[in-house]
Parts: structure tokens; sequence; C-alpha cells
């Protein structure tokens, strides 16, 4: 599993846009739970479907007026 966190820009405290809200959206559309937090969101994916969920944020952050994103990903530990 793989925890993919993303930062969408431009960032308005307290008030998300289209191009952030759209993006939490998509990978919510995928079967994926999100983790809203107040700078960036993340959600945890299988490494083989990250590409596809990395797609669909950029894709609909950028459809909705990002000038930036930032994406970040981690091997999480496997539970033992």
């Amino acid at each position: 599993m793989l925890l993919l966190e993303f930062t969408i820009e431009p960032f308005v405290e307290g008030e998300p846009g289209p191009h952030v809200m759209s993006a939490v959206e998509a990978a919510q559309a995928l079967g994926y739970e999100i983790d809203f937090g107040p700078f960036g969101s993340s959600c945890s994916v299988p490494a083989t479907e990250a590409g596809q969920v990395a797609k669909a944020v950029l894709d609909a952050a950028f459809a909705n007026g990002a000038t930036h994103v930032s994406l970040h990903a981690e091997r999480m530990p496997e539970a033992t």
C-alpha cells in the first residue's frame, strides 16, 4: 500500500475551492477514502492503482483552476 498525499494550490485557508474539491471527489469516485486536512489531503491506495489515482487527482485539480499540485507517495509499512 502507498500513502498518497496531495496539496493543491492556490491555497485559501478554510475555503477549498473547486480545484481542491474536484480532486478529492475524483479520488473518492475511484473508491478511496480521503483524509481531508487543512493544508493537504491523503489516501491509502494499492501500489498498482497509485498511478490511476494520481492521474485522477491531477486531471481534476488542473481542470478546475489549480495552479500547482504537490504529490507525495510513500510506501506504508506492511501489517504484521
